[in-house]
């Protein structure tokens, strides 16, 4: 049996959560065991119960850094490497360290890299350019240093996008390790004919969309679209999964507009709800606005073509190469509300098309992008670098 040590030392990545960050990292815990695998999770967010599925994973507790001062914060975030190698070491010996990258974590990498054993980094975005512009870096040389000292212990480096990808490559210490590896779904979660959680009226199509509600998702243009899209056909509805900061002003927007009655807003919801939302919708939506640096791989976007819903997402990053239009899914320009509310009309006057899109895109997904198949591709992988370290 491989025994693999699951890292995330990321204070905004609560593993047991509902944020998409933790659903990633539930569903690549849960296809490591499902491939046979013994999981010990380190984290410093391991609050709350494991989902079904995860809880034959041994949870090892990293202490948390005291609220308060940024820079204080960051030195003890720093600090805390010497006590993850400690509970790694005590844990006993592992066959893979598996990390997902965090800002300020170096040492289960530089652990694996002494002990020859392989040391997997997951890359899922340019953390340090995040900080910096949406929250609060002080020590961005140490942040810098940090990405540099565990880039370089890493074996290999996972990037959840080519955009990422790319944002790696600017560091000399990734050179030949970078390999691209997408958001999946898990197919067990999206049985076919799920029964809807909140049916529509009879007649009335409804625009889902999943997700926290933030700025860089694009909802006011979803609003706007769908308003334009409600005035010509009232037989319409917008379904919220989600909550967020911008819940209040959405709202506000809405009811600005008099579309309060047609809108609802679910609030946060376990995962193991969202297969049931997204059968209550006729089209899900992706509205990105147009972004300078567009590095995600949107999970939301895999798991509603996972229920075989047709979907309209923005023409932007790994989503052009995800979604063919009028293929498996509809494409538009960035920030275009008028272009998205013709797209859901489009699919509400055609339904021959929806249903061809929203089957062909469950297929793409289902045959591509799992976390089962993610799973076997990282064990080989580690079984690949063994050899190497070996050698």
């Amino acid at each position: 049996m491989t025994r693999v040590a699951y890292v995330s030392a990321d204070l905004g990545v609560p593993v047991f959560g509902r944020k998409g960050c933790s659903i990633h990292a539930q569903e690549i815990i849960g296809a490591l065991l499902r491939r046979g695998a013994q999981v010990d999770l380190f984290t410093t967010s391991g609050e709350g119960n494991p989902p079904v599925g995860l809880e034959s994973a041994t949870l090892h507790l990293l202490p948390r850094p005291p609220k308060g001062d940024h820079a204080e914060r960051e030195q003890a975030s720093l600090a805390g490497n010497g006590r993850m190698r400690e509970e790694l070491e005590r844990a006993g010996d592992f066959d893979l360290i598996y990390e997902r990258y965090s800002l300020w974590s170096f040492g289960a990498m530089e652990l694996a890299r002494e002990r020859g054993i392989p040391g997997l980094l997951e890359v899922n975005a340019p953390l340090i350019e995040e900080q910096a512009e949406y929250r609060v870096l002080v020590d961005r040389a140490g942040a810098e240093r940090t990405a540099e000292r565990v880039f370089r212990a890493a074996r290999a480096l996972l990037a959840v996008s080519d955009e990422v990808a790319g944002y790696l490559k600017q560091f000399p210490e990734t050179l030949g390790k970078i390999q691209v590896l997408p958001n999946g779904v898990n197919a067990e979660r999206f049985p076919e004919n799920l029964q809807p959680a909140l049916p529509s009226k009879p007649g009335v199509f409804t625009v889902g969309f999943v997700g926290t509600l933030k700025a860089w998702h694009g909802l006011s243009v979803l609003i706007e679209a769908f308003a334009q899209f409600h005035a010509r056909l009232p037989l319409t509805r917008l379904l919220i999964v989600g909550d967020g900061p911008e819940r209040e002003k959405l709202a506000a927007d809405l009811a600005a507009r008099g579309l309060q009655n047609a809108a609802l807003f679910t609030g946060s919801v376990a995962p193991e709800k969202v297969p049931a939302l997204l059968a209550s919708m006729d089209v899900a939506v992706a509205p990105y606005p147009k972004l300078e640096k567009f590095y995600f791989s949107p999970l939301k976007v895999y798991e509603y073509m996972a229920a075989g819903v047709p979907v309209v997402a923005s023409r932007i990053g790994q989503l052009e190469k995800l979604i063919q239009p009028d293929a498996n899914g509809l494409l538009v320009p960035p920030g275009n509300a008028a272009a998205l509310a013709a797209a859901l009309e489009r699919l509400l006057t055609e339904p021959q098309l929806a249903t061809r899109l929203g089957r062909a895109g469950r297929a793409t997904v289902l045959r591509d992008y799992t976390w089962d198949a993610n799973a076997q591709e990282i064990l080989q992988l580690a079984r690949s670098e063994r050899k190497n370290v070996a050698t």
